[in-house]
């Protein structure tokens, strides 16, 4: 009965997770998996969409230095009853007097100068586009180190199944041999039902592990922006970089961290705007210019039958606010007062990033000390798990002993397995704040 049981259980997971197993023999490289992110993924998409909108600000056309250009044109018709009186007193009545009249003109204008407001008017545009190409970094780094969250976590319930499927395994034999030991009178029906608890509980947590790998792998479809029931297997491969090159990376971390890098550029730009708003202090000058065209036709009370002009004029003006009330003086105050608040926050960010990365390095290599540690742990609940099933064989220690050494050694794989990826997640962490998140093969 027993046996009909176990046998049952092993059904149910076959049935269940054969054909997924299956199907997860195509392996989604990290490689693969950065390129579906960064051509599909939703926030980067939008961040290259507002690069393109920042990239047409910046543009000439957007720069107030090149002239308009209008062209006008219009008609009018009078019919009015007329009765014009003149100096010798005659009179001259029209009964329906038509008049009409024709224009049309090409305008030109152009600002020479504007007090300098426009110049770094479009210096600031130029550093916006550059602060949204930041911008855009920023979230692709954010993006990356959420793939490797999701990707790595698919990786260690995969490792973690296989720990499952094995202690699983090593359950199921301990369950024959204590059917056959039972059988032959050798030992009691305790050892028995503890392998039926055992073996339950194994199937349980195999059947939960499966289930958070197919949501963990829905996750990671997300991000990857590909169909959510894709079925792919991770790559368990975890390097480390040399702990050299990490403290070289860290080194020039002031240089390369995104967010100070948004931060000067925050601070160029206050320099710009109030450079800009200065500008009220100058006069501006501009060029006018028109080609014209007007035509009339006026009834007998006009001294004139017809006229027809076509021409150019020109001309320059001059425009000089001696004072608008103050709000322009109060504009240039509360510029400077920007412009003195991104120096600050600049401060502020150099302070909070070398704070940042300092505690990152420390994380990193104190999950890095326990990951080595946790391969050693292994290692010794291997051995120990062996020489306990050695002494279970020879009845020198009973059903209890031999599942808590099996437990230890399905703890030490699953937290070596969680060590791994927590110490390689810490060191992308490093990495992101450093600058090189985007700059490193994985």
């Amino acid at each position: 009965m027993v046996l009909k049981k176990y046998m049952l259980v092993s059904f149910l997971l076959l049935f269940f997770f054969g054909n997924i197993t299956a199907q997860e023999l195509d392996v989604l490289t990290k490689e693969q998996a950065i390129s579906e992110t960064l051509k599909n993924n939703f926030g980067i998409t939008i961040a290259s969409n507002n690069l393109k909108i920042a990239d047409n600000n910046r543009s000439i056309l957007n720069s107030r230095y090149l002239p308009s250009l209008t062209g006008n044109a219009g008609a009018n018709y009078d019919l009015q009853d007329q009765e014009a009186t003149f100096q010798d007193g005659n009179k001259n009545v029209i009964d329906g007097a038509e008049t009409t009249r024709y224009n049309a003109s090409l305008n030109l204008n152009y600002v020479l100068f504007d007090g300098l407001g426009r110049l770094y008017d479009y210096k600031a545009l130029k550093e916006q586009y550059d602060l949204t190409e930041l911008q855009a970094r920023e979230t692709i780094e954010t993006t990356m180190l959420q793939l490797f969250t999701v990707y790595y976590e698919v990786a260690r319930i995969s490792e973690n199944i296989n720990v499952l499927e094995e202690t699983f395994s090593n359950t199921k034999k301990r369950l024959t041999r204590a059917e056959y030991a039972f059988e032959y009178g050798q030992n009691n029906k305790l050892d028995v039902l503890n392998a039926e608890v055992d073996i339950v509980t194994d199937s349980i947590n195999l059947l939960n592990a499966r289930q958070e790998l197919i949501n963990a792998k829905r996750d990671l479809n997300v991000i990857t922006n590909s169909d959510l029931e894709r079925r792919f297997a991770a790559d368990t491969t975890v390097g480390f970089i040399p702990q050299l090159t990490l403290d070289a990376y860290i080194e020039v971390a002031d240089t390369a961290n995104v967010r100070l890098l948004q931060a000067k550029k925050n601070q160029n730009i206050s320099n710009y705007n109030y450079k800009s708003s200065k500008s009220i202090y100058l006069p501006s000058v501009g060029l006018t210019g028109s080609y014209g065209w007007n035509e009339g036709n006026f009834p007998a009370t006009n001294f004139l039958a017809s006229n027809r002009s076509v021409g150019f004029a020109a001309g320059v003006s001059l425009s000089w606010d001696f004072f608008d009330g103050g709000s322009g003086i109060t504009s240039v105050k509360n510029a400077r007062i920007q412009m003195e608040n991104q120096d600050v926050f600049l401060k502020q960010f150099e302070k909070e990033v070398t704070r940042d990365i300092y505690n990152a390095r420390g994380d990193y290599l104190n999950r890095l000390q326990i990951f080595r540690l946790q391969e050693q742990n292994v290692i010794t609940a291997n051995n120990n798990y062996e020489r306990s099933n050695e002494r279970y064989k020879l009845g020198q220690i009973s059903s209890v002993e031999l599942r808590q050494a099996q437990l230890n050694l399905l703890n030490a794989k699953t937290n070596k397995n969680l060590a791994k990826y927590q110490a390689k997640l810490a060191e992308l962490q490093v990495l992101q704040l450093a600058g090189q998140l985007l700059n490193i093969s994985f």
